[in-house]
C-alpha cells in the first residue's frame, strides 16, 4: 500500500541532500584560491618570499560569498606575482589563530608581506573597495622592490662580481608587479635592474634596439643573452633558470636561518621601503623585537598605475575628495616622501583622511587629469573632489611642513577652490548646494560578526 508521508519523507531528504552544507568552505580544491589553515599559514604566508591577500571568512557569512567571485578572480589576476589565499574562520581549529590576527568580522581581507626578520611579515588590513580590479591593483602596489634602478653612471658597479645578472630595458620609469616577482623569484641569486631607454650608454653596450627587453648575464665572464620570447613570467623564469635556479617556495625547512639573514642585508639596500607596523603573530617576541616593532614605521602612499582604478577611487561622479600627486620619474619622490610621512602620522594617530595616492606620469592613469586641468609636466599635487565639482592644486615646496600645512586646509574645507572643467567627468554641482568639509565620509565596509 502507497504511503504518501514516507513518499513525502524521501523527497524531502533528497532536496535538503541536494543542498550545500551550510558549514562548507566557500573555495573548493580547484579554486585559485590558496586554502590555508593554522598550521600551514606559517609555512605557506609569513615565510613566503612573496606579498599575499588573506581573507578570513565564515561559510554563513552572505558578504563573503558575495566576495568570492571577485577575489577568484583576482587570484587569477595575481597569479604568479603574489598569494591570494583564504582561511575559514568558523573552524574550530582556526578560531585561535583568528583571534590572534585580531579578526572581528567577516570578511577580513589583510596584506602580508616579507618583513625585515624572517618570518615576522608586515600585516595590513586591506579597506577598499571590494573588487577583482581593486585587490589586484592594491596587492599589486605592495610587492617588495628588489629591483635595482641602474643608470649609465653606475653601470659598471652593478655589472661587478660573478653573480648572475638580469637587466630589463624598459621606457618606463616605474617597476611593474612583473619584475618585482622575477626579482624575488631569484632573491639572493641573480641581481635583477632596470634600465630607462634614455641611459645612451647601456643601451648601446648591450646592442638594445627595441623596449622592453631582458637580459641576462650569467656571470664568470660569460657573453650576455637577450631573451626573444614575451614577457610572461613562466617563460622568463624558464629563461633566467639557464643561470641560476629561481628559489623554491613554501622554502624547505632546512636552511631557513641563514637564508633569513642574507634576505635581511638584502632589504636594507633594496628601495622599498617598510610599511605599517608589524602585527603579533602566534610566536612571542622577545623584549628588544617588542621595542623595534614599536617603532612607527612608514606607510607609504598608494600607486595608482590604471586609469580605471583611479576612475573608480577619485574620479567618478560622487567621489569624494583625493589627494593626488602625478609623479615624473625620480623627480616626484621628495612630494611622494612627505605625504607618505604625513600619512604615517594619520595612521598612527587613528586620524581618518581622505585618500592620498602616487600616480607615475608615464602610466595609463596619469593619461587624463593634467592634461584636462592644464597642468604641466612637472611634479603636481592636487585635491579633487568630483563629487562637489572642485579641485585645488599645491604651490609651494614639497617639505613635510609645507604640504601637511596644505592638507590641514582642505581638511577643514579652508582655502579657494576652482571649478572643473565643464568637459571633466563629473556629477555637476546641485544649484544652492552649501560646500560641505572635505574630509571623506565614506562608509567602512560591511563586515558580518555572528552567524545568522
Amino acid at each position: 500500500m502507497h504511503n504518501p508521508t514516507s513518499s513525502l519523507l524521501v523527497t524531502l531528504t533528497a532536496a535538503l541532500a541536494a543542498l550545500p552544507a551550510a558549514d562548507a568552505a566557500i573555495y573548493t580544491k580547484n579554486s585559485p584560491v590558496l586554502q590555508l589553515n593554522a598550521k600551514t599559514y606559517d609555512k605557506l604566508i609569513a615565510k613566503s618570499n612573496y606579498t599575499s591577500i588573506v581573507e578570513f571568512y565564515a561559510p554563513w557569512c552572505g558578504h563573503c560569498q558575495n566576495l568570492k567571485p571577485a577575489y577568484e578572480k583576482a587570484a587569477k589576476n595575481l597569479e604568479g606575482l603574489a598569494k591570494v589565499a583564504a582561511i575559514d574562520c568558523d573552524d574550530d581549529a582556526n578560531k585561535p589563530f583568528c583571534g590572534s590576527m585580531g579578526v572581528q568580522g567577516f570578511p577580513t581581507l589583510k596584506i602580508v608581506r616579507p618583513g625585515k626578520k624572517y618570518g615576522k611579515p608586515v600585516v595590513e588590513d586591506y579597506q577598499g573597495q571590494r573588487t577583482a580590479g581593486a585587490i589586484s591593483e592594491a596587492v599589486s602596489s605592495k610587492i617588495n622592490n628588489h629591483v635595482t634602478r641602474v643608470s649609465d653612471k653606475d653601470l659598471d658597479s652593478f655589472l661587478g662580481g660573478d653573480k648572475p645578472k638580469a637587466i630589463l630595458f624598459t621606457k618606463k620609469g616605474t617597476t611593474s608587479a612583473l619584475i618585482r616577482s622575477i626579482a624575488i623569484e631569484f632573491l639572493d641569486v641573480i641581481s635583477v635592474a632596470q634600465i630607462r631607454d634614455k641611459e645612451k650608454a647601456a643601451v648601446e653596450k648591450f646592442g638594445i634596439k627595441d623596449f622592453p627587453t631582458l637580459v641576462l648575464v650569467p656571470g664568470d665572464g660569460q657573453e650576455p643573452i637577450l631573451y626573444n620570447g614575451e614577457l610572461v613570467k613562466k617563460d622568463m623564469v624558464k629563461f633566467l633558470s639557464q643561470a641560476a635556479q629561481p628559489n623554491p617556495d613554501p622554502a624547505p625547512d632546512n636552511g631557513k636561518a641563514s637564508k633569513a639573514k642574507s634576505n635581511g642585508a638584502k632589504s636594507k639596500k633594496s628601495k622599498s621601503t617598510e610599511t605599517v607596523k608589524e602585527e603579533p603573530t602566534a610566536e612571542p617576541e622577545s623584549a628588544s623585537e617588542a621595542a623595534e616593532s614599536a617603532i612607527p614605521s612608514i606607510v607609504p602612499i598608494d600607486t595608482i598605475t590604471s586609469l580605471e582604478k583611479l576612475t573608480e577611487e577619485c574620479l567618478a561622479p560622487k567621489s569624494h575628495t583625493c589627494i593626488l600627486v602625478f609623479t615624473p620619474g625620480e623627480a616626484g619622490e621628495k612630494a611622494v616622501d612627505s605625504l607618505s610621512h604625513l600619512n604615517t602620522k594619520y595612521v598612527h594617530g587613528g586620524r581618518h583622511t581622505f585618500p592620498i595616492i602616487s600616480i607615475p606620469s608615464d602610466s595609463e592613469a596619469a593619461s587624463t587629469v593634467p592634461k584636462a586641468l592644464g597642468l604641466s609636466d612637472e611634479v603636481n599635487l592636487i585635491a579633487i573632489n568630483t563629487r562637489r565639482n572642485w579641485w585645488r592644486q599645491y604651490q609651494g615646496d614639497f617639505s613635510l611642513h609645507s604640504v601637511e600645512n596644505w592638507v590641514d586646509t582642505i581638511r577643514m574645507g579652508e582655502g579657494a577652490k576652482k571649478k572643473l572643467p565643464e568637459d571633466f567627468n563629473a556629477e555637476p554641482k546641485a544649484e544652492g548646494a552649501k560646500e560641505e568639509a572635505t574630509q571623506a565620509t565614506d562608509p567602512e565596509p560591511e563586515v558580518e560578526t555572528e552567524a545568522p
